[in-house]
Parts: structure tokens; C-alpha cells; sequence
């Protein structure tokens, strides 16, 4: 492994070794083989890697990077592999983690693809996929434990958390978009109230802030504008591939799940690229590999323009918001030792641990009957769930053996 010594940047403990370019993208690449089940499950193994495991960051900064992530848009997983590798390497790093983990998923995705429109039909790895899923949900609620062990230290910290869960069970599904923002906006203004200092120094250098932010917000006005009023571009083209995704990916806010109508609606019945089928077919596929849900634009481009058109979406719909996301991070730092600001961001930090619980009791609910079922439906899933439960928790196995098994054991009984 490539190391030097920690140069004691905002979040890198003092005593970790600084990671090598090429062993942070063999590391995300790892772990990005293993990520399925939702952008929570990929966020949980990184933390379990990057900060339990690793010690190359601490959780505090896990947590500033997913509340971050929450407030922008973009796919939310691989937004904070982006500042993770960020923090750890700089501009390199973020490219480097980012790239390691979105490879094994759209090498998959592009050959699933070639094999559709090849032959036509799904591949049947569902037994595999229904394995996988509840050791997913152990790892997300093992997650929660151990961040919030650190994280809810008092009676308000534990309100807070509870306040961001039920605000996330409970909105209707119809306004599901919005409730992490609300779960934030609920978390952040509480702990701008309850742990202000008593008496602020460092007032916060908001235009410097601003002046940081100010190339994100360029970037996004100048996408946007792109997007509503394409230039004249052939349909068909790399180009015109990359600049639609690239102007989709800064509507991705609340989820992958939540993106699935806008991305239908313009791919199928405005550019005709896909039928609806086929539309169908690809969130399919996309679910059959890891990563985010959003990596349904590689089997679009596919389709559309070949291997180039799967590179020229899957980069324009997972860089655009990784660019942003580094550039708000910049702006953050302007601002991070300000008292108000501490404040403000313990309240966060509670609020994410909320969402990370809601996520893992929604997967493990998916792996579960939805209706009247044989005990042996129930007990099986139950059962993958509690074995890696112990074998993450009690005996502290590393994620990368435990999916996989998990994987091999739904393939065999289920």
C-alpha cells in the first residue's frame, strides 16, 4: 500500500496513513462490488471501511459529508464517495474513489445490456439478489449503532434522531421527495437553538461562503439552461447523451426511486430512446447490479449510442453532481469553525442517523413477504438478517465476505 504520512486536513485523524490514489480506487472499487441494496447500504460500507476499519476519516466528517449529500442532488452514495475521496486526496481522490465504485456496477450493466438486446429477457439472478438484500439491511442498522453511539449523546440528540425517522416514515409517499430535506432542515435548525454557545466568537464568514459556492451555482444555471434549451445537437449523439443526463442529474433530489418518472417520462415518451418496456426492463437490470438505481442512464446510453453512449451518461449523470458536491464541500470549509455553524451541524449529524435507521428498516422490510406467506418465506430472510447481524456485529466480518455469502445463500435455499 501507498502511504505518507497524514497532513492533519479537516476530518483525516492525526495517526491515519495517507492513502494511495491507486489503493483508494482498489478500495472503492471493492467496495462498490458489494454495494447493493440502495445508496444507504454503499454509504454504510464505506463507513464500516473508511472510518471503523481504516480510521482514515473520522465519523463526524461521515456525517458532514451524507448530510451534504442529502441537501444536493445528485445520486447521494456516490456524491459522498466523492467527498470522501475528496477529504482523503483532494480533487485526484474524488475521481479516483468515485470511478472505483460506479466500475463494477456499469461494467455489469453494459454486458446485462448487450445480452437484453442481444437475446431479449432477464437474467434469473432474482434467488441471488432476494440473499443479498437482508444482509444489506444488517449492515445499515449495524451502521446506526455504531453512529449513534457517538452521535446521540444526550436526551436531545436521541429526540432529534426520532423527529428525522418520523418524519421520513411519515410523510406520504406522494411527497417522499421532500422528507430528507425536511428531516435536515427539522435537525438543523434544532441544534442551531439547543447547543448554541453561550456566547458565539468567530461570527461565520458567510460571503466568503458564497464566493466559494458561486462556480457550483454557475455550473448548475449553465446546465439547466442547457437542458431546458438544447442546442441543436443530433439526438442520437455522444454529445446531446451527455448533456441530457447531465441536466437530469441536477433534478435527482430524495433518491434514485423518486428520479424513476422524470427519467421515463423524457426518455421514453419526449426523445422516444427506449419503450416503455424496455424502460421497465432496464430499472431491472439496474436493481440486478450494485450501485445506485441511477445507473439505469449506462443501459439508456447503451441502447442509444453503444459502449460510448453508456460512458458519456453514466459520467454526465454521476460527475455533474460529484463536481457540485466538491464544490459546496469548499464552500462549507469556509465556515466550519464558526460557533453557529458547530451548532448547526450536531443537529445534522442527529438528523442522519435518523435517516440511515428509516433506510435499513426499509430494506430489511423488502425482503420480507408483502402479504400472506409460508413460515419458511418469513424465516429464511429473517434468518440471512440475523446471521450477518451477528457476523458484522459480534464478530466484526468484513462486508466483503459477508454479501457475497449472503448472496450464495438465497441462491441455495430461497
Amino acid at each position: 500500500m501507498n502511504v505518507r504520512p497524514a497532513s492533519g486536513a479537516a476530518g483525516v485523524p492525526e495517526t491515519a496513513a495517507r492513502v494511495g490514489l491507486l489503493d483508494l480506487f482498489l478500495t472503492f472499487l471493492r467496495l462498490g462490488s458489494v454495494a447493493f441494496g440502495g445508496y444507504m447500504s454503499l454509504i454504510s460500507v464505506v463507513e464500516n471501511t473508511v472510518v471503523r476499519k481504516r480510521r482514515l476519516l473520522d465519523a463526524g466528517t461521515m456525517l458532514d459529508g451524507i448530510a451534504l449529500a442529502n441537501l444536493l442532488p445528485g445520486p447521494i452514495a456516490v456524491n459522498v464517495v466523492a467527498y470522501v475521496g475528496h477529504r482523503l486526496r483532494g480533487v485526484p481522490g474524488a475521481i479516483a474513489a468515485a470511478g472505483g465504485v460506479t466500475l463494477p456496477a456499469f461494467v455489469l450493466l453494459v454486458v446485462l445490456s448487450e445480452l437484453y438486446f442481444r437475446y431479449g429477457g432477464l437474467p434469473a439472478f432474482q434467488k441471488v439478489f432476494a440473499g443479498i438484500i437482508p444482509a444489506v439491511a444488517a449492515v445499515v442498522l449495524v451502521t446506526v449503532w455504531r453512529l449513534g453511539r457517538k452521535t446521540l449523546t444526550g436526551g436531545r440528540e436521541v429526540l432529534l434522531a426520532v423527529v428525522a425517522a418520523a418524519v421520513m416514515l411519515g410523510l406520504p409517499r406522494s411527497h417522499a421527495v421532500y422528507a430528507p430535506l425536511l428531516a435536515l432542515a427539522a435537525g438543523g435548525l434544532a441544534g442551531a437553538w439547543w447547543f448554541r454557545p453561550a456566547a458565539a466568537t468567530g461570527a461565520a464568514d458567510t460571503r466568503a461562503a458564497l464566493r466559494r459556492l458561486a462556480p457550483a451555482l454557475g455550473l448548475a444555471a449553465l446546465l439547466v439552461g442547457a437542458f431546458l434549451f438544447p442546442p441543436p445537437l443530433a439526438r442520437d449523439g455522444v454529445a446531446f447523451i451527455a448533456l441530457t443526463f447531465a441536466g437530469m442529474s441536477l433534478l435527482l433530489f430524495g433518491g434514485g426511486y423518486v428520479f424513476i418518472p422524470v427519467m421515463g417520462s423524457l426518455v421514453v415518451l419526449q426523445l422516444g430512446w427506449l419503450s416503455q418496456q424496455e424502460f421497465v426492463d432496464g430499472i431491472a437490470l439496474g436493481q440486478l447490479t450494485p450501485g445506485p438505481i441511477v445507473i439505469t442512464a449506462t443501459f439508456i446510453g447503451y441502447k442509444v449510442a453503444g459502449l460510448a453512449g453508456a460512458a458519456a451518461a453514466t459520467v454526465a449523470i454521476f460527475g455533474v453532481p460529484a463536481a457540485m458536491m466538491l464544490l459546496a464541500a469548499h464552500a462549507l470549509d469556509a465556515v466550519r469553525g464558526a460557533p453557529r455553524v458547530q451548532a448547526v451541524t450536531r443537529g445534522l449529524h442527529c438528523a442522519v442517523v435518523g435517516l440511515i435507521f428509516v433506510a435499513g428498516v426499509v430494506i430489511l422490510r423488502s425482503a420480507l413477504p408483502a402479504g400472506p406467506a409460508a413460515p419458511a418465506d418469513w424465516l429464511l430472510p429473517l434468518g440471512i438478517f440475523a446471521a450477518a447481524l451477528a457476523a458484522l456485529g459480534r464478530f466484526r466480518l468484513d462486508v466483503v465476505w459477508v454479501i457475497p455469502a449472503a448472496g450464495a445463500l438465497g441462491y441455495l435455499l430461497l
